[in-house]
């Protein structure tokens, strides 16, 4: 189903529409400020369930947890008076930031690693969902080898580290009546816009240093 939505004037009856589909377990396709997302509500077994069957070879441990506020995470991660600044000065934006998880996180989210991670993208739609919903939302790209018959190289795993390789761009949408042909996606919300086939940056800030793991839409150093 595709539901139109304002950026500049957000309809709140849509709002809360998607709100209710992730509450559910269902999965939401929503334009960011770089590429197209799918997402689930992190508290929703059944959500995480259909998006780790989405994403094929890219389990959870490939999940971005997408908030709206750094408090929505802080609760989660490690964080210190720089780290927070750090993040309070990029945000909202097109960065990814890989952070240690505090002590029983994993547990209580399901995860398979001590690393998660964030990211709080600068655009009303996927900020007005989180919102309303009150909860952060697992992410993955969306990636047009998740169309039925899509007959493209497969992206097998690193079998020393079990890391993937990037996405290429071209697998990215622009369009959001091009994501209807995904299997499973139970609401997009189609902001009337372009998107930008472009990833976000990744930096991992969960050492003494910050690392650049993926140049993309962010400026780094910025």
């Amino acid at each position: 189903m595709v539901e139109y939505i304002v950026p500049g004037n957000m309809n709140d009856r849509l709002l809360a529409q998607g709100a209710q589909v992730l509450a559910e377990g269902g999965l939401v396709a929503l334009p960011t400020d770089t590429s197209w997302s799918i997402v689930c509500s992190f508290k929703s077994p059944e959500g995480i369930k259909k998006l780790r069957s989405l994403s094929g070879e890219r389990e959870e441990r490939y999940f971005t947890l997408l908030c709206s506020a750094i408090a929505q995470f802080g609760e989660w991660c490690q964080m210190d008076t720089t780290r927070f600044r750090l993040i309070n000065r990029l945000t909202p934006g097109p960065y990814v930031f890989i952070l240690k998880t505090l002590r029983g996180t994993e547990k209580a989210l399901g995860l398979r690693r001590k690393e998660l991670g964030v990211r709080i993208p600068n655009h009303p739609v996927a900020l007005g969902i989180t919102r309303t919903l009150g909860l952060p939302l697992y992410s993955i790209t969306a990636k047009r080898s998740m169309i039925p018959g899509f007959q493209g190289d497969p992206l097998p795993a690193d079998p020393d580290t079990l890391e993937l390789p990037p996405i290429p761009e071209e697998e990215l949408f622009q369009e959001a009546w091009e994501l209807d042909t995904i299997d499973g996606l139970d609401l997009i919300l189609d902001s009337g816009e372009e998107q930008m086939r472009i990833f976000s940056t990744i930096l991992d800030i969960s050492g003494d240093a910050v690392t650049l793991l993926r140049q993309g839409a962010g400026i780094w150093p910025a």
